[in-house]
């Protein structure tokens, strides 16, 4: 899919692509979604060595990420969507030429899609590919913002239900404790893959001084949220030690059930064992009450134990 955008009168607008070279030739930026060969075929014939492949862009190095070549700046920035209740990125390849902006990805996007969106409501003011641009990574920020706040706020609550349930089974909690682990991984990755992207274009648009603040200002937004991740990140991390340590102090409480029980009935079954030998000679088995004196001793040898235990405070 080609969506072809113009910008009229210091304001972004999307206009119909259907096949249409002109369109093409007038759009300042052009966004390929999921495009077939066809449509790659026809933007690269019109702008030649404009589109990376697929390979190149989730290329990880970041010579391969952002690089230039001629006039035009190549990068690589990595998008945050979700996907089966996860969060997960996408690598978007931007070539950003003289007159024009040109992006391809294969998924939809969040922030593509809001961008659209302004930009039919005139919500866009831009003047140049470069400050389309920057309206993205604006939006890309934004959006990066909001998913944070909400990652704190489930977190903040899953905190409540750790501390304040310690005798209940946390397995549900842990579980849900990864997710958001993962979740702010994926985040801080897009934090920090922006914060690389927006280094690399200040290095090379230091004369238009209206893009430089507007990337400076998305610099101060970034560094930031990577603080706020990094906190989110921390206290992830001490919940679930919290949750793990709740756990086995419970499974220990259990086992010292276990053990002071084998200890108690020890001495009982020592008893039983002796007089449940069948030797021939036995005074005890003559003894009127051989029988009561047996139960006695295995009650005595039960209990003596169990005081020692309460004593000690072991109990």
């Amino acid at each position: 899919m080609i969506r072809v955008f113009a910008l009229q009168q210091g304001k972004l607008r999307e206009h119909e692509y259907t096949d249409d070279t002109e369109a093409l030739r007038n759009a300042d930026w052009i966004d390929l979604q999921e495009a077939d060969d066809r449509e790659r075929a026809c933007v690269e014939q019109m702008y030649p060595a404009s589109l990376p492949d697929s390979d190149e862009i989730e290329e990880i190095e970041s010579s391969a990420r952002y690089f230039v070549e001629g006039e035009d700046l190549h990068i690589h920035s990595l998008f945050l969507y979700q996907s089966e209740g996860r969060f997960k990125t996408a690598s978007v390849g931007f070539t950003l030429q003289p007159g024009r902006l040109i992006s391809t990805r294969d998924v939809e996007l969040p922030d593509f899609r809001l961008t659209r969106l302004r930009a039919r409501r005139g919500w866009i003011e831009a003047s140049t590919p470069l400050q389309i641009m920057s309206a993205l990574f604006e939006q890309k920020v934004y959006n990066l913002a909001d998913r944070l706040e909400d990652l704190h706020r489930d977190l903040e609550q899953l905190s409540v239900e750790v501390l304040e349930n310690r005798e209940g089974d946390l397995g549900d909690q842990l579980d849900r404790l990864a997710k958001l682990e993962d979740s702010n991984g994926q985040i801080r990755l897009c934090l920090m893959d922006t914060q690389r992207a927006s280094s690399f274009l200040l290095r090379h648009i230091r004369d238009h001084k209206r893009e430089v603040k507007a990337f400076r200002e998305v610099m101060r937004d970034l560094d930031t949220l990577m603080a706020h991740a990094t906190f989110v990140f921390e206290k992830i991390n001490f919940l679930m030690s919290a949750a793990q340590g709740f756990i086995n102090i419970r499974q220990n409480q259990i086992i010292k059930i276990f053990s002071i029980a084998a200890v108690v009935f020890l001495p009982p079954t020592l008893v039983g064992t002796v007089y449940g030998m069948n030797f021939e000679i036995m005074p005890e088995l003559g003894w009127a009450f051989g029988y009561p004196m047996a139960l006695g001793a295995m009650v005595v040898s039960a209990i003596s134990p169990y005081l020692y235990f309460k004593s000690k405070g072991w109990l």
